[in-house]
């Protein structure tokens, strides 16, 4: 089942971004996290692919916490 989807794009004086949105019915099924971190690979001009980033945890407190104990 495919979702067709529009590409977006906002041109400013000196750049532009592109706009891909996930309908909500797919980030729902993939279980998406705000936030989360994703690689698009391009296989070829037809097709990308989106994967998952391994979850990393959050070591800054740990990190403060080391260099007050210094």
């Amino acid at each position: 089942m495919g979702f067709p989807t529009k590409i977006q794009l906002i041109k400013r004086t000196k750049s532009e971004q592109w706009y891909i949105n996930f309908p909500s019915a797919i980030a729902q099924a993939m279980e998406f996290d705000k936030g989360e971190v994703v690689e698009w690979i391009i296989e070829n001009k037809n097709k990308l692919t989106l994967k998952r980033t391994p979850k990393q945890k959050n070591t800054e407190g740990k990190k403060k916490l080391q260099d007050k104990q210094s």
